[in-house]
């Protein structure tokens, strides 16, 4: 559907708009800090920002190196579904703001967001993130990427979600109810 200059264009872009993110989550942490708030689960974290680094290298490698033809179909709505994991994602920004980090930073003083997409799902980011990974390598036809690593992104959120959902305590559990952690309108079995 896009050409390889795009495709690599577009990568450039969620590389820019991830170095804007650490930056903006610096900054959030470093105001958190100053008003007594925690971190938890700085061992994983490293592990994460790893991860997504060579997530996008891995789908710059395989979009040039190794192509897969894919349905026009596919990159279409691999294009579309990482236009809503955009939206979904900056929606949590916005509803989080000073509040939102890409690290597990908890304030003592400050309850658990209800507002925004949090009134649907407990976990609004991860599941753009979910999205993501699986949808920005097929817009390339990077299929072995968007598998690869949606597989390693279970794994890292199965360790990630616990220890943020731990660190809020029952504060947390309180205020989100039964929300499930990605599926709005489900209700938790």
């Amino acid at each position: 559907m896009i050409s390889l200059r795009t495709y690599l264009i577009l990568l450039a872009i969620l590389v820019v708009e991830r170095i804007f993110e650490l930056d903006r989550a610096r900054r959030n942490a470093h105001r958190a800090f100053q008003h007594g708030a925690v971190e938890v689960g700085q061992a994983h974290y490293r592990v994460m920002v790893a991860f997504h680094t060579l997530f996008i290298a891995s789908c710059a490698v395989e979009a040039i190196f190794f192509p897969h033809s894919l349905p026009r179909a596919v990159p279409r709505i691999a294009l579309l579904a990482e236009v809503v994991a955009q939206a979904l994602r900056y929606w949590a920004v916005a509803t989080l703001g000073d509040r939102w980090n890409t690290r597990i930073i908890v304030s003592p003083d400050r309850a658990p967001a209800t507002n925004g997409p949090y009134r649907f799902m407990r976990h609004p980011n991860y599941l753009a993130v979910v999205i993501e990974i699986a949808a920005v390598p097929l817009i390339g036809g990077a299929i072995f990427t968007a598998i690869a690593f949606s597989i390693g992104n279970a794994l890292i959120l199965a360790v990630r979600i616990p220890a943020e959902e731990r660190a809020m305590g029952g504060r947390y559990a309180d205020a989100l109810g039964s929300r499930r952690r990605f599926f709005p309108g489900l209700r938790h079995g």
